[in-house]
């Protein structure tokens, strides 16, 4: 019998209902997550809003990258992901949820942002480059460009999984052609916000320093991590009694790897693209960022995101065999998570020190504060809905899916 007659599972899943303890466990830590970092900036404000701020990023990038992906599939026509679809429709959907956590941030801006009150000793040529740029680094600028960056992500992806759910209901083919028809400029206005939104929060740690490529390297950085935690739910699925993870078959799984192998290589092009440029224009106003980076405490931190963002991952999904094996994919995805948390913090860091790491226990604690919430609302959003589309007009597409 070929492929294509064998019968289908049965895709008619009920609305999710697991997860209840998960989702408890995680707020529970995420509020004592929170309550602690609190703490710790009563005791020292600046060390503990830098640690929030590296969790925050972090973890918002995981639901921009997520969102991306969705998107991404819609745009291209993709059949083959109907089945993990939904994983990220609800991790994208928790982005309201970051703008009360960006509130922290708001409150505590003077702390984080040298061009928001500078009071240190200052020479002559920085005040000029702060003067030139007040135009766009001010207080009042910086929260209309963030309202804005909220407003996009939060009205594409709530749009994009509305339109999901309601075609559980309806069985309308339109409703995919209307999601279709939204991911190709939402991908668009997604990359350009999250950019600006990467300058705004990260390059202006550092607000004489500028680099064009900046954004899409924090971006690419947070796909690469959306899509290994994609990885790693599947993986968890697919080795558990969940009916859902039943038709979640190895060739998804093959084909998710896949896309991780490709994307951390884009990511190493945006990198390696950003250096060469710097390093080619040998400028001083730009080559600060990179020799802060790259010399003392920072030296070794910055060998590893290379090795470990790039060269190790990359021989390693090489491997076909590792992709289609749950244990060594996710394996791979949580070496990958680590990682880019490594990236993110050697990102903000150094702009507080530069000769220090800067440990604080509150990188502990804003850490699982935000990603508990995180957790919890995206398994909160998850319960009551229905695991897969079943009524995508693609679905049996990507039930019958196999590696070509």
């Amino acid at each position: 019998m070929s492929h294509e007659a064998a019968p289908l599972p049965d895709a008619n899943l009920p609305p999710f209902d697991g997860g209840r303890l998960l989702m408890l466990g995680a707020a529970i830590a995420g509020a004592a997550g929170l309550l602690l970092t609190l703490l710790g900036g009563f005791f020292n404000a600046r060390a503990a809003l830098l640690a929030y701020l590296v969790a925050f990023v972090f973890w918002l990038g995981l639901a921009i990258g997520a969102a991306s992906l969705v998107m991404a599939n819609y745009a291209a026509g993709a059949h083959w992901n109907v089945t993990v679809r939904r994983l990220g429709e609800h991790v994208a959907a928790i982005v309201p949820i970051f703008v009360l956590l960006f509130l922290p941030l708001f409150l505590g801006a003077r702390y984080i942002w040298f061009w928001v009150a500078p009071q240190e000793p200052i020479s002559k040529e920085t005040l000029e480059l702060l003067a030139h740029k007040r135009i766009y680094l001010n207080m009042t600028s910086f929260i209309w460009r963030a309202v804005a960056y909220f407003a996009i992500w939060i009205g594409i992806a709530w749009r994009l999984r509305a339109v999901s759910l309601q075609q559980d209901e309806s069985g309308d083919p339109a409703l995919t052609i209307s999601a279709r028809r939204l991911s190709a400029p939402g991908l668009v206005l997604f990359i350009l916000s999250f950019t600006f939104a990467s300058f705004d929060w990260l390059m202006s740690l550092q607000p004489t320093w500028y680099s064009t490529i900046f954004g899409l390297y924090v971006y690419a950085g947070s796909f690469v991590a959306s899509l290994a935690l994609v990885c790693l739910v599947v993986t968890g699925l697919r080795s558990s009694e969940e009916p859902w993870g039943k038709l979640i078959s190895v060739d998804h799984q093959h084909n998710l790897g896949k896309l991780l192998l490709a994307f951390t290589a884009f990511w190493a092009y945006m990198a390696f693209s950003q250096y060469m440029l710097i390093w080619a224009g040998n400028l001083p106003e730009e080559v600060q960022w990179i020799v802060t980076r790259s010399r003392g405490a920072w030296r070794p931190v910055g060998q590893l995101i290379l090795f470990g963002q790039f060269v190790v991952p990359f021989f390693l999904l090489l491997s076909r065999d590792l992709k289609r094996s749950p244990p060594a994919l996710a394996a791979v995805a949580v070496w990958i998570l680590f990682i880019h948390y490594v990236d993110v913090y050697w990102i903000v860091m150094p702009a507080a020190s530069f000769d220090r790491l800067g440990l604080h226990w509150t990188h502990l604690t804003a850490f699982v504060g935000v990603g508990g919430v995180s957790v919890a609302a995206s398994l909160f959003l998850l319960r009551g809905t229905r695991p897969i589309p079943v009524r995508d007009p693609f679905l049996s597409d990507s039930l019958r899916y196999v590696q070509p």
